[in-house]
């Protein structure tokens, strides 16, 4: 079978450019060797949002007299909580379903094996291999998965990956969770609301590295008043699953200690899915386990593309998403422009959430600029103390030279829903004033944003 664009995997990436691509006129075929939507989909960011959910649902029943209503005997169904994250992400995979019938994607379902002259090799459940070919571009989107440490191998069971936390048997009593991006830390909040001791041991001097250091302290701060307990500067140097549970020996600067629990998640990142699908019989070119390509993501081998987590860049879904459109967008012969990749928000959903894009104050400084910073704290937000969320604040850091908004550091309350006002405002080059005199409705949690502003002009009026 000949097709103009064959897309490998279905997960953000390549579910969204196929459908990019049937729109625009081309004929196109997805090989998926699991479930339609891939690994955020399926494993990774619906179905945790589902999980959080539940983690927040019990949350308001144990503080509910907070808010003036008592409650008597909530407790939590670990097993219908798991239950309720699975039946949403296979209904969101039915729907992907519905989205390739509709846009008549040709869904293949195997493993597939690219081959010299845009031609792709799947092999199916049985074993039985068949070849098709694509007349405009063969684009690789095979997601990453669960990254192993040498001393912190998984076997599913002790020490397990993102995939097993989604669907453990039943609730452990205690938890180290090893890594406090994003997946760590989304994990960590969810076991210790539901009632697990968590501890987090995190190799860097902050959790939640890669945010604004003032963001990192305030969530390590939220997370100590939940009861987590929190390990910076530390390593787990190995581990012992002989025993009924499992035994840590944690390096850190005071010397080293060992930390029982049932279970182990190693939250330590990713690795991109890029082993046996052909690239060195090919001649693609890698680096440092990535695909290498162009600003439109064609690869050294024409014909060739990619993108998502096997390439460089933020592996988030979003992006994937993007840069599946373009790529499909400049096959087509439209005029695209390169992916911002510094204009890119990036959430964790545990609560207080956390977003952010652009520039930390750090990274400001140590770039050279001369800048304002305005922070707007959510005590000070008449929304938020009446939501009971008055945790967190508003951190923009502005060029003071010309006015442009550098970095949005945010966390709180659906402060992953407000990011995105941010992301608008630096694509479009607004300045300071411009965002100190865009009127912003009152009360809502989104005035902190005007208010952040107003503060770094020394213009805040509820501060």
């Amino acid at each position: 079978m000949s097709y103009d664009i064959i897309v490998i995997g279905s997960g953000p990436g390549g579910y969204v450019t196929a459908i990019r691509a049937s729109q625009l006129g081309f004929k196109t075929a997805i090989v998926e060797k699991a479930e339609l939507g891939g690994v955020c989909l399926n494993w990774g960011c619906i179905p945790t949002k589902a999980l959080l959910k539940s983690a927040n649902v019990f949350e308001y029943l144990n503080h509910s007299e907070d808010y003036g209503i008592k409650v008597k005997g909530g407790e939590a169904d670990f097993g219908a909580v798991v239950k309720r994250s699975r039946d949403v992400a296979g209904q969101m995979s039915n729907g992907i379903q519905f989205l390739m019938k509709k846009n008549k994607i040709e869904v293949i379902q195997g493993t597939a094996k690219i081959k010299a002259g845009k031609k792709v090799e799947v092999k199916d459940a049985s074993g039985k291999t068949s070849e098709i070919s694509a007349t405009k571009g063969v684009i690789i989107a095979t997601g990453a998965r669960s990254r192993e440490l040498p001393n912190l191998p998984q076997d599913g069971k002790k020490v397990i990956g993102y995939r097993e936390a989604m669907t453990l048997p039943s609730m452990p009593k205690k938890m180290i969770v090893v890594g406090s991006g994003a997946i760590g830390v989304e994990f960590a909040y969810f076991y210790a609301t539901m009632g697990t001791e968590v501890t987090i041991v995190e190799y860097m001097p902050n959790i939640v590295p890669v945010e604004d250091e003032e963001v990192s302290k305030q969530l390590e701060r939220s997370f100590k008043k939940k009861g987590i307990n929190i390990m910076t500067n530390a390593s787990v140097e190995s581990v012992d699953t002989s025993g009924k549970g499992v035994k840590a020996k944690v390096k850190t600067k005071k010397g080293e200690e060992v930390l029982e629990a049932d279970i182990l998640l190693s939250a330590v990142g990713i690795t991109p899915n890029i082993e046996g699908i052909g690239l060195e019989e090919v001649g693609i070119a890698t680096d440092k386990g990535r695909i290498m390509v162009n600003d439109y993501y064609e690869t050294n081998i024409p014909g060739f593309y990619a993108i998502g987590d096997v390439v460089p860049g933020q592996a988030l879904a979003h992006v994937a998403s993007a840069e599946g459109i373009i790529c499909v967008e400049k096959i087509a012969g439209m005029h695209v422009q390169p992916l911002d990749y510094g204009n890119i928000p990036g959430c964790t959903y545990c609560s207080p959430e956390v977003a952010s894009v652009g520039m930390t104050e750090k990274a400001a400084k140590e770039a050279g600029y001369e800048i304002k910073v305005g922070k707007f704290p959510f005590s000070a937000s008449g929304k938020a103390k009446a939501a009971g969320a008055p945790d967190g604040f508003v951190k923009l850091i502005f060029d003071a030279k010309y006015g442009e908004l550098l970095g949005g550091h945010m966390i709180g309350f659906n402060v992953t829903e407000m990011i995105a006002e941010i992301v608008a405002v630096r694509k479009l080059e607004t300045t300071g004033h411009e965002l100190i005199k865009t009127v912003h409705p009152h009360p809502t949690m989104s005035e902190a944003v005007m208010e952040a502003a107003a503060a770094a002009y020394d213009e805040v009026i509820h501060l």
